[in-house]
């Protein structure tokens, strides 16, 4: 292949990055969009506009193209709506890269008075291990992971200290680790990598309050609301 038709097979290929406009998810847009040189596709809340901009503002300088839909990212429905949106703007086979880079938890104990409720489970579980699933079924339903792609699911690690309000959160990320080796096996033969990807360097968590006063678990630099796309 020429080095024109090589260019031009970079411009055509994207990276999608669940959460992308604050934190990890910002900084691997950046990257990403700088070298391999991959366009970028990404759901947000809407929280952060300005930031949301200016990493859409900075991928764009770089002569790629950045595409940031707002609304939900952690659902089923909000994956399929997504994948539908990404065909329409890149196409086929056009995926290089996924990465899940969403964070959103209740902080709280299993057991006792003030346990999680069963409404907080399912919402974290959602957000932090199922919809890495969600939307690499959408990713491969819709023919959209180019060959050689690459699914990466971002872990962070537990202190010690930190594990008896945070056992919910160690719970997804096995989970999501669980599903990241499944998939590899599922998708290996069709050249798809798939692991989770640690973050040894992230700075330790911040507790912030979800909308019924419940303290959640976030990681510093993510916004509250996350759970859908920062």
């Amino acid at each position: 292949m020429t080095e024109s038709a090589t260019a031009e097979t970079a411009r055509r290929q994207w990276a999608v990055v669940l959460g992308a406009s604050v934190g990890s998810g910002a900084a691997i847009a950046r990257a990403v969009a700088s070298d391999p040189g991959l366009n970028v596709f990404s759901v947000h809340r809407g929280h952060h506009p300005e930031a949301a901009a200016e990493v859409q503002r900075d991928i764009g300088e770089l002569g790629r193209r950045a595409h940031f839909r707002v609304g939900d990212a952690a659902s089923a429905e909000a994956a399929a709506a997504g994948a539908a949106e990404l065909a329409e703007v890149a196409g086929p086979k056009s995926v290089q890269l996924f990465v899940h880079s969403l964070a959103s938890a209740s902080l709280g104990r299993l057991t006792g008075a003030d346990r999680l409720s069963p409404r907080h489970m399912s919402k974290t579980f959602d957000v932090m291990a199922h919809s890495f699933v969600y939307w690499v079924q959408e990713l491969v339903g819709r023919d959209l992971l180019a060959p050689g792609a690459r699914i990466l699911g971002l872990t962070n690690p537990l202190d010690e200290s930190l594990v008896l309000q945070c056992g919910l959160i160690a719970a997804t990320k096995g989970a999501l680790e669980g599903y990241a080796r499944a998939l590899a096996l599922e998708l290996g033969p069709a050249r798809v990598g798939t692991r989770p990807q640690g973050l040894p360097g992230q700075p330790a968590q911040v507790l912030d309050r979800d909308h019924t006063g419940r303290r959640s678990c976030l990681w510093e630099g993510e916004a509250r609301g996350d759970h859908a796309g920062a």
